[in-house]
């Protein structure tokens, strides 16, 4: 198990070169080689599809679903199906107490601070990698995204599917009877919380229908 302080910058973008042109589950056996148990993925439930391939290389790899007390029902019911589909180590996070009131109501500018990344920075103390189902296909904020690359935090960040067209993930979906959260079939192409959610327009990037009226992008938790 290598810690974080043994790669440096350089042999990150190395390995983020070499990666372009390797298949994701060959980018988590790396990370797992490399970094388990000291590594999680994080998972928003909008499909099961990393899980999916990560789980075939590490059964026991522990799972990140950050529970901020304002999702959708469908996410919640789409937990159990993936958690039970899988026998997974799941680790869900709370704000605990929760906020006397609704956050996304008395303070939506830090809403996303406290209830997402917050809760993160939490789940990421003990670990030197983690994992994510981002992709470059999702908008045009994330077009450069790396495979392999350090976080703010220092710890190494891993993108398997970050080359992953729409199209490939429909495919893996279809092809392996992935568990997807069913607001997919009701245009939520992205899938955060219920009160700043919208289906996207026709056209527009599948992270159109987020924090709709604001020019916020992203939550905090990918930067």
């Amino acid at each position: 198990m290598a810690s974080t302080t043994q790669l440096d910058d350089a042999t990150l973008d190395e390995l983020n070169e070499r990666f372009e042109h390797e298949p994701a589950r060959a980018v988590i056996r790396w990370a797992v080689d490399t970094f388990h148990p000291r590594l999680c993925i994080t998972a928003s439930m909008t499909d099961a599809v990393l899980i999916d391939l990560a789980v075939q290389v590490e059964p026991s790899i522990e799972v990140v679903f950050i529970d901020t007390g304002y999702h959708f029902a469908e996410t919640l019911h789409t937990v159990d199906v993936v958690r039970d589909r899988y026998d997974l180590n799941l680790r869900i996070m709370r704000q605990e107490p929760a906020p006397p009131e609704p956050l996304w109501k008395v303070d939506p500018v830090n809403c996303c601070s406290a209830m997402k990344v917050a809760l993160l920075d939490e789940a990421l103390r003990d670990k030197d990698a983690w994992m994510s189902g981002l992709r470059r296909d999702e908008a045009v904020t994330r077009a450069e995204a790396s495979i392999v690359g350090r976080d703010r935090r220092g710890l190494v960040k891993v993108n398997p599917i970050a080359t992953w067209s729409d199209h490939d993930v429909a495919g893996y979906i279809a092809d392996h009877e992935i568990p997807f959260n069913p607001l997919l079939r009701q245009g939520y192409l992205s899938i955060g919380c219920a009160p700043c959610t919208r289906p996207a327009m026709d056209g527009d990037d599948p992270r159109s229908g987020r924090w709709v009226g604001s020019e916020k992008t992203e939550c905090g938790l990918h930067l």
